[in-house]
């Protein structure tokens, strides 16, 4: 994710206003576009979580969406699906793909990094074991399956913690292993509740 690819730039009002590279558009907090997709297991329903690189920009080492990214200046919502290919190594056809919708959200990480999206959100449902996957090391460090129950109530706050299985990345071995880990919401990158209600409205 080069600083200076070119990002499509929106008013508040998602009504586009020109273009911007990547790192003017979190200087300025200036709106652009992301694309986001949560994997589903269609056997217990349980949710897909990578876990961020240590030198990501923002929110390094978090857990977060199955698969994520920016799209570019001049890309559709559709040309986003290209992340779960790079990002966990499994092709997947837009088609395959529920769109839940659009939620605009922004954090403010520092005065020099603001980040302002509109996060188009998608469900993939695949019964892909973790074994299949080859996910991107620049950008994920490892992969973890939540109960969807769980991940609900940790985000609502009725539930302290969880426990979660997955593969992690030993960068010392230079290999993949299985990993068991207790999460909390703050291991989790930060999502409105207008952004949860969305995703778990359309789950059910």
């Amino acid at each position: 994710m080069a600083n200076d690819e070119r990002l499509d730039i929106f008013d508040a009002s998602m009504n586009w206003t020109g273009t911007a590279s990547r790192a003017e558009a979190h200087a300025k907090g200036l709106w652009h576009q992301t694309f986001h997709c949560w994997v589903i297991r269609p056997h217990d329903q349980a949710v897909l979580l990578q876990l961020r690189q240590q030198d990501k920009d923002t929110f390094p080492g978090k857990l977060d969406v199955s698969a994520a990214g920016h799209l570019l200046a001049g890309e559709t919502v559709q040309d986003g699906v290209r992340e779960l290919e790079e990002e966990l190594g499994i092709p997947v056809d837009f088609e395959e793909l529920h769109y839940c919708g659009v939620v605009p959200q922004e954090c403010v990480i520092h005065e020099h990094l603001i980040d302002r999206e509109f996060n188009h959100v998608f469900i993939h449902t695949s019964s892909r074991p973790l074994s299949d996957y080859r996910f991107q090391r620049e950008e994920v460090s490892g992969l973890y399956f939540i109960a969807q129950d769980d991940f609900k109530k940790l985000v609502e706050g009725t539930i302290e913690q969880v426990e979660v299985e997955g593969i992690y990345v030993d960068d010392a071995a230079g290999a993949e292993r299985a990993d068991r880990r207790v999460v909390r919401l703050e291991d989790i990158t930060p999502n409105t509740e207008e952004y949860y209600a969305l995703l778990f409205d359309q789950l059910q």
